[in-house]
């Protein structure tokens, strides 16, 4: 059941919120108050509702300035050292795919000419172990000595760089 507000509320509003009530509230507004039960009520929740809000106020636990902006530094380096690391993600990322692609040509090179490379890193090893000064391996077997060097290194050269960048 809804009830009719009643036409002085809004003077029981106006004194509650310029802080007039109770002691600078003239005596037949005091009267009416008590006789009326839409006005009692009003006055009752509102004091009830701002009551409530000043006790969760004055129990708010606010951190330190000082943590406050130490926490905000902390994000702002945080979100630096993410802006930073992402086109360091790419150059990593492009370095994977070329050596993919140089692993997969020296792959399909070796198919075509028949796996010779197992051949040639034979005659070197013949050679090594002969010891002799003057012996080298063709211009085509150092290319396939040459291509898994390079290779090597890279990764070597890109996990280097990638616990690097880790430590700090």
């Amino acid at each position: 059941m809804m009830r009719k507000a009643c036409s002085r509320q809004s003077e029981v509003k106006e004194l509650l919120d310029h802080g007039h009530w109770p002691h600078a509230c003239p005596a037949e507004l005091r009267a009416h108050i008590a006789d009326c039960t839409s006005c009692n009520e009003f006055l009752l929740v509102t004091q009830t509702f701002r009551q409530s809000r000043a006790v969760t106020a004055s129990q708010a636990n606010l951190p330190a300035a000082g943590a406050i902006w130490w926490r905000a530094q902390l994000r702002r380096r945080n979100a630096a050292v993410e802006r930073i690391g992402k086109p360091i993600l790419g150059a990593y990322v492009f370095a994977l795919a070329f050596l993919v692609v140089v692993a997969a040509v020296a792959v399909v090179n070796q198919i075509q000419h028949g796996l010779s490379w197992f051949d040639e890193m034979a005659q070197i090893a013949d050679r090594f172990q002969t010891a002799s000064p003057i012996a080298a391996p063709s211009p085509s077997g150092a290319l396939t000595l040459l291509i898994p060097i390079f290779a090597m290194l890279a990764l070597v050269g890109a996990v280097f760089v990638y616990l690097a960048g880790e430590r700090k």
